[in-house]
């Protein structure tokens, strides 16, 4: 048995966050009618977020909150837990796609953040943040020519950014692959245990904040009832409500503006046990610094430590699209994505060859066709959404939380004239187009990252549709 298909033969299928020994015990189900005036359906980042700042801005608000499974079971709890201040999918995507706003975006950001991180501190919340920063790590000299211009911009904008060359790098954590690296240590970016943060949510919410919350509850659909209402029926009961929060993300909206915005892109994660401090030292990593990474090409791999020095290790080739929206629950379990995730971590890291694999995971990403949140409304503002995080949601969601309970009227602000929220986001097209163009594109980038990040004639025209992928 080859090295890496043996160390992850013990591997358990779920997320390194999802331990039976750390989950909380479930909340009941809905099995009655119910009335509120603000329903909440999903109960993830950005559900949870909607009813925290809900009842923020208006204490007396009654909320109800439900979830089809269980609270961060979603993107929300099998993500990598990179947390970071970017509202729109990084700069690069900012600048490209709402140039006349980039600067207020950047601000909205850094404030986003900052309340952020105050909530956590005010209700006690442990989500086991760490302050990282972001750290891009080069693998051929054509990307670190480029990553080096990147941080030559960003440090005459005044950015507290660190360049490490070839050797600085590989001090910092010891790769042969790594040929440079950037390391962006300003603001409040970091690493945070993603499902602990859902959990710390919940409890708050439910115990300290009033807000009822049903796990188990499946939505059926969702409907207005004249001019003033909302109707909600669920397989055990209807809910009658005054508004509706629809945070499913990725998964099968009843709104068919909301599942022509995004598509379901499976992304795939391991997780090795715990390093010994002599693992550790044999990569120079968890001592002096406890970078948050990410390989600074297309199809990227990003990976961090865990609390119990754990490496967590996702992204890259294995990330992939299945025909028609596939969200089916067999789709977690990919034993030929989990293998090329374990044979492209030994490429990097070769001298770990003694380490196993705990976990193994798979999770959706909602993806939209400008790569960040798409926020929207209905029925006379009684039904909002925001959704297409593409995989930088564990801060943005928060964001997009605060857009879709001011597109319901709580203390609505000037934020909803912008065009980051007034702007249409083109759909997707139909099957079978839309699995062809993914497919298509996918091998686009990666012979793009072949090609020393030299973009070819199809990503060309997708960047000259406004379609194409520029972060």
């Amino acid at each position: 048995m080859e090295k890496h298909v043996e160390a992850l033969k013990d591997a358990a299928v779920r997320p390194v966050w999802h331990d039976p020994d750390v989950m909380p015990e479930p909340l009941a189900p809905l099995t009655t009618d119910e009335t509120c005036e603000l329903l909440i359906v999903g109960g993830g980042f950005t559900g949870l977020w909607a009813a925290m700042q809900a009842k923020e801005r208006k204490p007396d608000v009654d909320i109800v909150l439900i979830e089809q499974t269980f609270i961060g079971d979603g993107a929300s709890g099998r993500n990598g837990g990179f947390l970071s201040s970017t509202l729109a999918h990084t700069e690069t995507n900012t600048e490209h796609r709402f140039p006349d706003e980039a600067e207020r975006l950047e601000e909205l950001g850094i404030q986003n953040m900052r309340e952020f991180l105050e909530t956590l501190e005010r209700y006690n919340i442990d989500a086991r943040y760490e302050k990282t920063g972001e750290m891009y790590v080069a693998l051929d000299p054509e990307s670190a020519e480029r990553l080096h211009a990147k941080y030559q911009e960003a440090k005459a904008a005044g950015d507290d950014v660190v360049w490490f060359d070839k050797d600085a790098v590989r001090e910092q954590v010891n790769s042969e692959t790594f040929f440079a690296g950037m390391w962006e240590r300003g603001g409040q970016d970091g690493v945070i245990d993603p499902a602990r943060l859902c959990w710390g949510l919940r409890d708050v919410l439910v115990n300290q904040l009033g807000v009822r919350i049903f796990e188990g509850t499946k939505l059926l659909g969702v409907e207005p009832v004249g001019k003033e209402a909302m109707r909600a029926n669920c397989e055990n009961g209807v809910i009658h409500s005054d508004k509706v929060l629809l945070a499913t993300n990725a998964y099968t909206s009843t709104i068919g503006r909301i599942r022509r915005s995004v598509i379901p892109v499976w992304d795939y994660q391991i997780a090795t046990e715990p390093l010994t401090d002599e693992q550790l030292d044999r990569i120079s990593w968890g001592k002096t610094s406890r970078h948050a990474l990410a390989d600074y090409v297309n199809m990227f791999h990003y990976f961090r430590l865990t609390r119990d020095n754990r490496i967590t290790w996702g992204g890259g080739g294995a990330v992939r699209y299945y025909f028609n929206n596939g969200i089916d629950d067999k789709f977690m379990d990919a034993t030929a994505r989990f293998e090329q995730l374990a044979l492209e971590f030994f490429e990097m890291f070769p001298q770990l060859d003694d380490v196993k694999f705990s976990h193994q995971w798979g999770g959706i990403i909602a993806t939209s066709t400008r790569f960040c949140m798409v926020p929207g409304v209905a029925y006379d503002g009684r039904l909002a959404w925001s959704v297409g995080y593409t995989g930088h949601g564990v801060g943005a969601s928060r964001f997009g939380a605060r857009i879709g309970i001011e597109l319901l009227g709580y203390e609505p602000s000037d934020v909803l004239k912008m065009q980051f929220v007034t702007r249409k986001s083109l759909p997707w097209a139909p099957e079978p187009l839309r699995w062809f163009g993914v497919k298509f594109t996918q091998k686009a980038l990666i012979k793009a990252d072949k090609n020393g990040g030299k973009r070819g004639l199809w990503l060309k025209f997708l960047d000259m549709l406004g379609l194409g992928f520029t972060c």
